[in-house]
């Protein structure tokens, strides 16, 4: 059986009085006998320290916002019970800091779990475009090596070569100065230790360098057109053609020979990839992009000059047809 406890009446308020699921109006409780659950003990460790929390096994929503005097909160349960000899509801007393923290528990968000599950995939994205910017560039220079050891070398050592001086720098270009640049360049990228911002001010820093590749793409339409006419010569055509099945090359030379004006064009994209996935107000974020502005200056950079130099062509061509027509006319 409960343990009565009696109480002044100044520690408790009178409560309001709460209808009956019947209808009927359950009087206000004796303040003079009031009961506990003999359930929770009442020594001075929940009495006289700090507030406690009252939870009634009421079902009226409008209790829970009503406050006793002692600074806790009425909590409702599920039913109403009415003690047998006194006619009051059956209250249960629980620790008001028990009360509030169960609360926080239940009512305040936990975002940090998905924070920090986007913040690992954007961290290992970032990652996975760092190592594809080193991994095609180790690849690109390899290509490069090829192109000057295994066909440019190649042809130059021959006692009797198969092309002149002037066929070869317009079949290669400057090629050699293209492989040495990024040679160099691949070294100082593998000893960013695969950090972003420090890879993006390795681009930063060689960006006056990048403008070898201006050379490079301006003569690729030569470089085209004479291995076209290398292609009509027999000779030529089978010494290119063993040298790939030597090399066991999916590609033929004409394919190494584009990925340079591929590359060029492909670094500020690849840059760009990183750059969304960092925080916009973030100072990684600011030298990546700074980056990507580089990069892009040097592919507008070599676009304008390809297409003045193609302009200047064309009226090479048109003037020289003009010229040509006047004298026979």
């Amino acid at each position: 059986m409960p343990t009565e406890y009696p109480f002044s009446p100044d520690v408790l308020p009178p409560l309001p009085e709460v209808p009956d699921v019947e209808g009927t109006v359950l009087s206000p409780i004796r303040k003079s006998s009031l009961r506990y659950s003999s359930a929770h003990s009442m020594d001075s460790s929940h009495c006289s320290d700090r507030p406690v929390s009252y939870g009634s096994t009421s079902s009226s929503a409008s209790s829970r916002d009503s406050h006793c005097s002692l600074g806790g909160r009425a909590m409702l349960g599920s039913t109403p019970e009415r003690d047998r000899d006194s006619g009051a509801i059956r209250l249960e007393l629980v620790p008001a800091r028990q009360l509030e923290e169960a609360e926080s528990e239940r009512e305040t968000p936990t975002p940090s779990s998905q924070e920090e599950a986007d913040g690992g995939r954007k961290v290992a994205y970032v990652d996975r475009v760092v190592q594809e910017i080193l991994e095609t560039e180790r690849t690109y220079v390899q290509d490069l090596r090829s192109i000057v050891q295994d066909y440019l070398e190649c042809i130059s050592n021959q006692a009797r070569p198969l092309l002149g001086v002037e066929d070869r720098n317009s079949l290669f270009g400057n090629i050699r100065e293209i492989y040495g640049f990024n040679r160099d360049l691949l070294h100082d990228l593998e000893k960013c230790n695969a950090n972003p911002v420090a890879i993006a001010e390795c681009f930063v820093a060689k960006s006056e360098e990048f403008h070898i590749y201006t050379q490079y793409c301006t003569n690729y339409p030569r470089s085209v057109a004479v291995l076209s006419e290398c292609m009509r010569n027999k000779a030529v055509a089978k010494f290119l053609r063993e040298r790939q099945e030597s090399l066991k090359h999916s590609l033929p030379l004409g394919s190494y020979l584009l990925k340079p004006v591929q590359r060029i064009l492909k670094y500020h994209l690849l840059l760009h990839e990183i750059a969304t996935h960092l925080e916009k107000d973030s100072e990684m974020h600011e030298v990546v992009q700074e980056a990507i502005d580089t990069m892009q200056r040097v592919a507008w950079h070599i676009n304008d000059m390809k297409r003045k130099h193609e302009n200047t062509i064309r009226l090479q061509v048109t003037h020289a047809s003009c010229t040509h027509t006047f004298i026979y006319t």
